[in-house]
């Protein structure tokens, strides 16, 4: 699956591709015809001195085709997306796979875990309703007993004891928050374990909502034992019974009551095994028909601090959140008003369960998806199906995940993201892992890849002005029956130094906090929009119009310094001398050096030297393009077509050419401000 960028490039490429063919031909056609028209062919044919003059035609047509093509785009956006890699660590985000950092930028809707993401995962026994334990502490009768032995045995997690005082949970938040809860009760969960035996264990899985596990019984003396832990009301199906005769409408009613104030609920159930009687079936699940439901447990996991300014921040850049969680719609609703993704105008149709969404038919699901706003106790396969649903419609999808169920969804995303404490197996198929696991971090990925996309096309804005000139310089010089303006040698020069050297400085510009305040682009925009378009096309005329200008004086008249343009008269066409061409040279090299700032500030209103200090790689990239040229024109000599040039011309050319920075500043401060948008 292409990125979005990678299909922009393509684009790019393509037509890039096109028109400098096109001018090739052009060059080639113009060349040839001046040459029968006013050049040496015009008082006598000779094969050899044509043959010369068509290989230099030649050469020079292959020089614009190069020069066209950005050669530095491949190192932009490598350097681009390695840079902000680098830095996307130290903000929480370890990118696994390079194009992820780019497509991040793109994204337009965020499919979101609650548990640990939104929340802090510090889950905690708030209440625990067990009608034989009124005051919530476990006492000597029976049942209190089976209760700590059930959470003790049926359990995958352990508790780190070397700090008596604050154990730490080893293992799922979720069923470490009972056994510290144990802990808090002065039971060790530990010795209950010691004192029983497991016989068979049926781990939890998303289609079922339980997990259960046979033992036998230290607190029955060796009895078989069956154990069920999960949500209530699919373990209280289960069951025949339960203490205190508790019905199921006042069991609903409590359950509502924790879920509106988002807490996870967790049902217990028990049954003692007579004979060789069957509890667990490895396809059908717990098999026993004479369940007695023990009781609920209540934890919260209170919602990260940063969560809802970092949610707020997604959904005023155009970005759609999605609570996909294994909880119920009431605790997910609960959820989602915390963080300021739910509210009492949204329709109820935005909230969903997982048995309802498999219900709805694809055409049903493509129709609604987009107004989504939660899929409460979601499964694996909801998450994919919500995900390719999404992407048909259009949507550039991010999706998290922590578990290996997660994985499908995480693989069919345009951007998986992981969590730190995921499992390996998501980690894996994932394209980024939140090492931190808090959704803030996913918002600021969402601004390094938009600021990536960014710096791409301010190159782009560069280099493409650069070769609209040069391109068109010679194909004028063709057509005008003179000298290449620029030499093959120079040509090259000028793509070694705005491609590489550009691209390091336009790569290496830090992110701007700015770019969340926008629309996420349309995955169909060109990656040349209208302000590039205008940029390129008009900033690249006027130097055309610059440079064919001297080229015009330079051919009707003799200089031999910048002072006699001030005193010249025009006369027949004498060609172009070493001087002339070393001061076209500089000037062109010039015009690009300046205008690099004006691409620097791309679609934004800041003036080109706000914190102009802070961007060193650009400043480096600067002093590098004036010494080199120094340097070309200096000691260049034959190779280059070049004469040194004194300290008064280099200041007057500098000076001159400068304007394009200023031009540039002036056209900022009076340019409209954007309106600030709406959040959505």
């Amino acid at each position: 699956m292409k990125t979005p960028l990678n299909e922009q490039l393509d684009r790019l490429s393509n037509l890039i591709t096109n028109i400098s063919y096109v001018l090739a031909v052009l060059i080639i056609v113009g060349r040839v015809a001046m040459y029968f028209v006013s050049g040496s062919g015009a008082s006598g044919f000779q094969w050899v001195d044509f043959a010369s003059y068509l290989l230099s035609t030649i050469m020079i047509a292959v020089t614009v085709i190069v020069v066209a093509v950005p050669e530095g785009l491949p190192m932009a956006v490598t350097l681009s997306l390695a840079y902000s890699m680098r830095r996307m660590f130290r903000t929480g985000n370890l990118v696994r796979k390079m194009h992820a950092c780019e497509t991040m930028g793109a994204t337009t809707v965020i499919c979101t875990d609650k548990t640990g993401t939104l929340t802090q995962n510090r889950m905690t026994v708030a209440e625990a309703a067990f009608p034989s334990l009124p005051d919530q502490q476990l006492g000597a009768n029976e049942e209190s007993e089976l209760i700590a032995e059930g959470i003790a045995v049926n359990s995958t997690a352990t508790l780190d004891l070397s700090d008596a005082v604050h154990p730490s949970v080893l293992g799922n938040p979720t069923e470490g928050a009972l056994l510290l809860w144990l802990h808090s009760q002065s039971r060790d969960y530990r010795t209950l374990r010691e004192a029983s035996k497991t016989l068979v264990e049926l781990p939890f899985a998303t289609e079922r909502k339980y997990m259960a596990a046979v033992v036998e019984s230290g607190v029955l003396d060796g009895r078989r034992v069956l154990y069920v832990k999960g949500a209530p009301e699919i373990v209280r199906s289960l069951c025949a019974k339960a203490v205190g005769d508790e019905s199921v409408e006042t069991l609903n009613e409590r359950l509502l009551g924790y879920q509106r104030q988002a807490m996870r609920t967790l049902g217990f159930a028990y049954q003692v095994l007579e004979g060789d009687e069957q509890a667990i079936d490895d396809e059908r699940g717990v098999v026993a028909n004479d369940l007695t439901y023990l009781g609920t447990v209540a934890i919260s996991d209170p919602v990260r601090p940063d969560v809802p300014e970092a949610v707020g921040e997604c959904l005023s850049a155009g970005i759609d959140v999605k609570i996909v969680t294994g909880d119920t719609s009431a605790t997910a609703a609960e959820i989602g008003r915390q963080i300021g993704l739910w509210g009492e105008h949204h329709d109820e149709r935005a909230i969903i369960t997982g048995p309802e969404f498999e219900a709805l038919s694809d055409e049903e699901v493509y129709d609604r998806v987009n107004d989504l706003k939660i899929i409460a106790r979601a499964r694996p396969l909801d998450k994919k199906r919500l995900v390719e649903t999404l992407q048909k419609r259009g949507q550039v999808v991010a999706v998290t995940g922590d578990g290996t169920n997660d994985a499908p969804a995480l693989k069919t995303a345009h951007v998986g993201l992981s969590m730190g404490d995921g499992t390996s197996v998501a980690k894996e198929a994932s394209d980024i892992t939140i090492t931190d696991n808090s959704f803030s971090s996913i918002g600021r990925a969402v601004m390094w890849g938009r600021s990536l996309y960014q710096n791409i096309q301010r190159f782009i804005l560069f280099q493409m002005t650069v070769n609209v000139a040069a391109c068109f310089i010679v194909l004028a010089g063709a057509f005008m029956g003179t000298d290449s303006p620029l030499t093959v040698t120079q040509m090259l020069w000028v793509n070694l130094i705005m491609d590489t050297f550009a691209a390091m400085a336009l790569a290496s510009l830090p992110p701007s906090e700015g770019v969340m305040k926008d629309s996420p682009r349309h995955r169909e925009a060109f990656i040349i929009d209208s302000t590039m378009k205008r940029g390129i096309i008009g900033t690249g005329a006027l130097f055309f119009l610059i440079l064919i200008g001297l080229v015009y004086v330079f051919e009707h008249a003799d200089v031999t310094s910048l002072s006699d343009l001030c005193t010249l008269s025009l006369g027949a066409a004498e060609g172009l001398s070493r001087t002339e061409k070393s001061y076209i040279f500089t000037i062109f090299v010039m015009l690009q050096f300046w205008n690099l700032f004006n691409a620097k500030t791309l679609n934004s209103h800041h003036s080109t030297f706000r914190r102009l200090y802070a961007d060193r790689g650009l400043l480096l990239v600067l002093l590098l393009i004036l010494a080199g040229q120094w340097l070309i024109v200096t000691f260049g000599g034959r190779m280059f077509r070049t004469v040194p040039l004194s300290l008064a011309e280099w200041g007057c050319i500098i000076g001159a050419t400068s304007v394009v920075m200023w031009a540039g500043e002036v056209w900022r401060w009076f340019k409209p401000k954007p309106q600030s948008q709406p959040s959505v």
